[in-house]
């Protein structure tokens, strides 16, 4: 650890306090810049006193699970997989804004079933100080589950783990921000299975155009397409507009869109922001 980042080092050694007083934990495991980080921790607190868990279900990309693939196998990290059903939920597919509470509650429910049935302690996952500022359902979920934050307790935001996860020498510490497929369709657009493979291959494409930073917002005939906007301007090219068109529009949408403010986390919350304004 850098010496000049006493306050991240205080960090660090919290959260390893924390981990090291948890007993034998499971950790909700998604191959992103948090959990995989947690999980890493975690299994230098605990050795095999813990078990990276990966939730596979139609709205787990495949880039995230080769990447929490890659992670366990370099580092020797214990791991398991199990199946959620959220698809059988109503709740879930009907995707109102508090979707991911249903999402999470199915998860944590998978992971206490697999937690009692191995004799482990507790269920941890890897939310952040940052993700406290947006709408966050999930967490809710986490709550009434007994679930263990370990990084709300030791204060680290999403740059710290970052941070961290670079002189850990983890594959994940400069991944884009990543989310599962169906936060890329609008609230009250219901969740299928066919649109989260459209979103999956649409994001696929533009991505092997050389964008780095992508979402595809499905809004049923209209693909609205998030960019990063340091990666605009060459998107607004016209060559590479058709070819952005060419690539997405087979997959079965009517229209395709290029979103000029940009990819930015949370967009699809920005309409309950507007429904909540004064006046509304």
């Amino acid at each position: 650890m850098p010496p000049e980042l006493p306050e991240l080092v205080a960090k660090a050694n919290q959260l390893h306090d924390g981990l090291r007083a948890a007993g034998k934990l499971l950790v909700a495991y998604s191959g992103g810049v948090d959990s995989s980080y947690l999980a890493y921790a975690a299994h230098r607190a605990l050795g095999d006193d813990m078990l990276a868990v990966t939730a596979d279900s139609p709205s787990y990309p495949d880039s995230h699970r080769e990447m929490a693939l890659q992670v366990v196998t370099d580092f020797g990290i214990p791991h398991r997989v199990v199946t959620t059903h959220e698809m059988d939920r109503d709740d879930y597919r009907a995707n109102r804004s508090d979707r991911c509470y249903f999402c999470k509650s199915e998860l944590f429910e998978a992971l206490g079933g697999l937690r009692d049935e191995l004799g482990f302690d507790a269920v941890a996952y890897g939310v952040n100080v940052d993700d406290t500022s947006d709408f966050r359902p999930g967490h809710r979920a986490a709550v009434e589950s007994n679930v263990l934050s370990p990084f709300l307790d030791a204060q680290m935001s999403k740059a710290d783990i970052r941070a961290l996860s670079r002189t850990a020498g983890l594959p994940t510490a400069d991944l884009p921000a990543s989310a599962c497929l169906s936060s890329r369709l609008p609230y009250g657009t219901e969740v299928t299975e066919e649109r989260l493979r459209q979103i999956e291959e649409g994001e696929s494409r533009i991505r092997a155009l050389g964008f780095r930073q992508v979402r595809l917002r499905h809004h049923v005939e209209v693909a609205r397409v998030e960019i990063a906007p340091e990666e605009l301007p060459r998107a607004l090219d016209p060559e590479m507009a058709r070819a952005i068109v060419a690539a997405i529009k087979p997959l079965g949408f009517q229209w395709v869109s290029l979103d000029l403010e940009g990819y930015r986390t949370g967009s699809l919350n920005e309409v309950l922001q507007i429904r909540s304004a004064p006046g509304r």
